[in-house]
């Protein structure tokens, strides 16, 4: 599965197992995610791609703010 920014994904490994972020960027094999949390757009986290599984059904379209970072990922959690 290509991986593209906008993406939600949900980690499969690590401390933070479970959690959802948003993709920020790709490159080659580490993609960079963040969720308006605790990992907001100034701290994000490099993810092995390895480690994440792509959610298809969602694609989010505004990056510019921790706090739409932030709805988006509530609004799936709402809906699933």
């Amino acid at each position: 599965m290509d991986l593209k920014p906008g993406m939600l994904a949900k980690s499969k490994a690590g401390h933070d197992k479970d959690c959802i972020y948003v993709i920020i960027d790709v490159k080659n094999e580490y993609v960079y995610v963040a969720d308006g949390g605790l990992r907001p757009l100034a701290r994000m986290k490099r993810k092995n791609r390895k480690h994440l599984q792509p959610i298809c059904s969602v694609q989010a379209d505004c990056l510019t703010d921790d706090a739409a970072l932030r709805k988006v990922i509530r609004d799936y959690i709402k809906k699933g």
